[in-house]
């Protein structure tokens, strides 16, 4: 089947100017999570929640990023999970089955969705880490409907179909339906509407919108289901979109990796917006301390409302709850 490249339907070009509060109403859980002694997570890539309140973590466990990857899988566990309420670690697996672990997402049934840059590739596991399914050929990189070259995320909609972020060479969104095979792709490489610089963390909606953080283009763009552009976000409020995570009340929730365009004051925060991109709430900021953020990664919302922040150079996971 040959690409489907779709046409961008202009509906509206909404570029929210709306500022940040600047009151945080929401603050750190200290002393979690409750890691054992010498558990060292390394690099935080991605994270999610499922409705069991557990929270997974997909990480590097040391493994640096050089080029070219190393050809060997990591040998330690590279998923970890933890129970969202004590932080404790319920259990971990993953060992010698990724190269560079980079977006996590938990779907509607449960099942997680990974994607490893290193592999090109992207699975479906289930929470105790059986694999179901998976997309791309081990260790081959390309730009048709069966690869992808260092794919970042993957968003899966209410039918169980899924899309791709096939993001640091392609820079293009790949569709597929509930089996894995191949719909459609949509983007390319610029800073119009519906093209990216580098297509990082997404995530979908109730209502069928994909959220794409067009990272180095400093913006979120809204697509619906099919892949026609619907509207963008942008502006200090948003910073460098890393990772996007959609609540249970709709809301949609941003971290902000850090824009070096930006004054430091304004950098490297999370982010709360209504569907029309209102600023809800922000808080953190750049710095090691806790409640700070050394790059924000990804970020996940649980049935609770609790907002988790996966950190890269960090390489920690930090936890929010709203200030009674």
């Amino acid at each position: 089947m040959s690409s489907l490249r779709l046409p961008i339907i202009f509906i509206h070009l909404a570029t929210s100017l709306l500022v940040a509060s600047p009151i945080s109403h929401h603050e750190v859980v200290r002393d979690w999570p409750k890691l054992p002694k010498e558990y060292a997570l390394g690099l935080c890539s991605g994270i999610g929640v499922d409705t069991k309140n557990r929270v997974f973590v997909f990480h590097r466990s040391g493994r640096q990023w050089t080029t070219p990857f190393p050809g060997e899988p990591i040998e330690k566990p590279t998923v970890s999970v933890l129970s969202g309420e004590t932080g404790e670690l319920l259990f971990a697996w993953g060992a010698r089955q990724f190269v560079m672990p980079h977006g996590l997402n938990v779907d509607h049934e449960g099942n997680l969705w990974l994607t490893d840059v290193g592999l090109h590739q992207i699975f479906k596991f289930t929470p105790e880490g059986k694999l179901l399914l998976s997309v791309g050929e081990a260790g081959v990189p390309g730009d048709d409907e069966g690869h992808f070259n260092l794919p970042t995320d993957v968003a899966v909609f209410n039918d169980g179909s899924f899309c791709v972020s096939d993001g640091y060479k392609n820079t293009r969104i790949v569709k597929f339906n509930s089996a894995g095979r191949f719909v459609s792709t949509w983007g390319s490489k610029g800073a119009g509407p519906g093209e990216f610089q580098l297509p990082h963390g997404i995530a979908t909606d109730g209502e069928g919108r994909l959220y794409v953080c067009d990272r180095s283009n400093s913006r979120v763009q809204i697509f619906d289901a099919f892949g026609r552009f619907l509207s963008k976000w942008q502006g200090p409020h948003i910073g460098r979109p890393y990772g996007v995570s959609v609540g249970p009340s709709g809301s949609v929730y941003i971290i902000d990796g850090g824009d070096p365009a930006l004054p430091e004051t304004e950098r490297g925060k999370a982010v709360i917006l209504d569907s029309e991109g209102k600023v809800l709430d922000t808080f953190g900021g750049p710095g090691p301390g806790a409640g700070r953020f050394q790059l924000g990664h990804d970020i996940a919302v649980g049935p609770d409302g609790a907002v988790y922040v996966a950190e890269g150079t960090g390489q920690r996971v930090q936890k929010f709850l709203q200030k009674r």
